[in-house]
């Protein structure tokens, strides 16, 4: 028997599903920096910029939503993304990044969707 979300649990709900999307782009974005990795080093660059630019965006918008801990995890994507250093390093830090705030992600979408606790009478 499935219960009935709250107005603020469907409000979150959605929400959560905001960021698993932009958590899809920043994976597809990762994914494309490991198939350019011997490319230019223009082209690595620029896909740098495009990830810190949209996980930066997404640490705004978790911060004011009180999801979890994602805006640590896209805020550490981001700065590691923007760093210099070894594409190699980056790549592999990023894609477990990624992971993570999606793990994180899916934990959060289940705790809003549990049901509340009802009030026992006193």
């Amino acid at each position: 028997m499935s219960q009935k979300l709250t107005a603020d649990q469907v409000r979150q709900v959605e929400e959560i599903e905001d960021f698993q999307r932009a958590a899809d782009r920043l994976k597809h974005l990762v994914t494309e920096l490991e198939a350019n990795r011997a490319g230019q080093t223009r082209t690595i660059q620029h896909l740098c910029e495009k990830i810190a630019i949209e996980a930066s965006q997404m640490r705004q918008r978790a911060l004011t939503g009180n999801v979890g801990t994602v805006a640590d995890v896209a805020g550490g994507m981001s700065v590691m993304a923007g760093r210099g250093g070894g594409v190699l390093m980056k790549i592999r830090a990023l894609g477990d990044a990624v992971n993570n705030m999606q793990i994180q992600l899916d934990a959060a979408l289940k705790r809003a969707m549990t049901p509340p606790e009802p009030k026992k009478p006193a």
